[in-house]
């Protein structure tokens, strides 16, 4: 996995997207992040652990290519403006979802 600024995971994120666009899926996570790289010990040391800043994980896969970013509470308008705006010009090849009507239904249950 690699970590990058915010600007370089927009770009990367574009390239996994255009990459992706005729066959293929993306994956985006978003978490809580606490800046710890090592898990907490269940017992003995209690968890006053308080971080000094909010920051957000997020994470983008294609399944064989990940990259991460973290994003602090300084940086969370800019970063929400430039991925949204992201994310709608990507999201036009979703498939429409078949609905079906509701005579078949009625039609099922008698």
């Amino acid at each position: 996995m690699v970590l990058l600024e915010n600007d370089s995971f927009l770009t990367e994120l574009t390239r996994l997207f255009q990459k992706c666009r005729t066959s293929g899926s993306v994956a985006i996570t978003l978490k809580k992040y606490d800046g710890r790289t090592k898990p907490v010990p269940r017992k003995g040391h209690p968890g006053n652990y308080e971080p000094a800043d909010n920051k957000c994980l997020l994470r983008a896969s294609d399944g064989k290519k990940k990259i991460s970013t973290v994003v602090s509470s300084k940086e969370v308008i800019k970063f929400q403006m430039a991925y949204s705006n992201l994310l709608r010009a990507h999201m036009d090849g979703l498939k429409k979802k078949d609905k079906k009507s509701k005579s078949k239904k009625t039609k099922a249950t008698q």
